[in-house]
């Protein structure tokens, strides 16, 4: 469960998020968060969400965007939609840091526990500079969240088979999907009243 104030950080890939409506605190409403990219951070790579939509939204600097093979820079106020099923990216393009509103739905607690795994094994040491772990690990999770989210590279079909093979190998040898230690909300903080007004949520009382 998410709620207001929960913060997810990968130190590796240069991702911040502080939550904003978690499904703790959302009554069915999309999932919100505050998304701080900085200077030549990235998501790990262009992907798909099966059954989830995504919108970004610039708060301020610069978000490189590529959508359907689409690529576009969004700034302050600009925003763009990504349907469920759809091929996406997304970096920082500029020298600051990049403030995004980032809204999902539905809601999905996997998808959190997909972005928990991933962040914590960044933070631990045990991904590569683009915050992808080994590809034992890679195969535990892919498999596992394959209804959440996959890569468009390799091919699907190649993906099913090279990650069903080392997914097979990997459990043998202790790796998971996901662990406990990597779960929780890395800390919790207050979020910008400003960024909270923009959102259009009435800050915590005091």
């Amino acid at each position: 469960m998410t709620r207001l104030g929960d913060v997810y950080e990968n130190r590796v890939t240069g991702e911040l998020a502080v939550v904003l409506r978690g499904d703790e605190d959302g009554a069915g409403q999309p999932g919100l968060v505050h998304l701080t990219v900085r200077p030549h951070g990235a998501v790990v790579g262009e992907h798909v969400h099966p059954r989830m939509q995504e919108r970004f939204r610039a708060i301020s600097g610069q978000l490189g965007t590529r959508v359907a093979g689409i690529d576009r820079t969004l700034t302050t106020g600009e925003e763009v939609t990504v349907p469920p099923g759809t091929p996406h990216d997304w970096w920082n393009s500029g020298e600051t840091n990049a403030e995004v509103l980032v809204e999902f739905s539905p809601p999905d607690p996997r998808f959190v526990a997909l972005i928990g795994t991933l962040f914590g094994l960044a933070n631990a040491g045990k991904a590569n500079a683009k915050g992808l772990p080994n590809p034992f690990q890679l195969a535990a999770i892919a498999v596992e969240f394959d209804d959440v989210m996959h890569f468009t590279k390799p091919p699907a079909l190649v993906q099913r088979v090279l990650f069903g093979a080392l997914n097979e190998i990997g459990r043998r040898r202790g790796y998971r999907p996901t662990y406990p230690e990597y779960l929780a909300p890395h800390r919790r903080t207050t979020p910008d009243p400003e960024v909270l007004s923009l959102a259009g949520i009435a800050p915590p009382a005091a």
